[in-house]
């Protein structure tokens, strides 16, 4: 995907609405992890009429958070991955060795974390 660059173009919401979207791969290099940055704009949220700020610390979309841990889900099935976070600017936040196979008891973003060959997903709690 690296070869692509940056991507744009446009993905169904669980609402039905169609609207912009982004990706990009970052390669980690040496002991770095890759990336796989999956996005929708909030301008794009908003025109769609998705809540994703309720107060709490960091923008987030029940709605969503769940549409985007299905598409994980889905993905691991034929490309499996160490760890996928779901949230507002989570790109590289954690990697799953600092996880330990362990999901967090509490967490400010969504967690997709294999055990064996088995996805786990650790909604948002907080």
């Amino acid at each position: 995907m690296t070869e692509f660059g940056h991507l744009h173009g446009q993905v169904r919401l669980p609402t039905g609405r169609l609207v912009v979207c982004g990706c990009v791969a970052i390669r980690g290099g040496d002991e770095s992890s890759d990336w796989l940055d999956f996005y929708i704009p909030l301008g794009a949220l908003d025109h769609a009429g998705i809540a994703y700020w309720d107060g709490r610390p960091f923008f987030r979309s029940d709605v969503m958070d769940e549409w985007l841990a299905a598409i994980g889900t889905e993905t691991f099935k034929s490309a499996s991955f160490s760890l996928g976070v779901i949230g507002f600017d989570v790109s590289g936040c954690t990697d799953a060795s600092t996880l330990a196979g362990e999901l967090p008891k509490t967490r400010d973003i969504g967690y997709l974390l294999p055990q064996g060959n088995v996805l786990h997903y650790g909604a948002a709690n907080t």
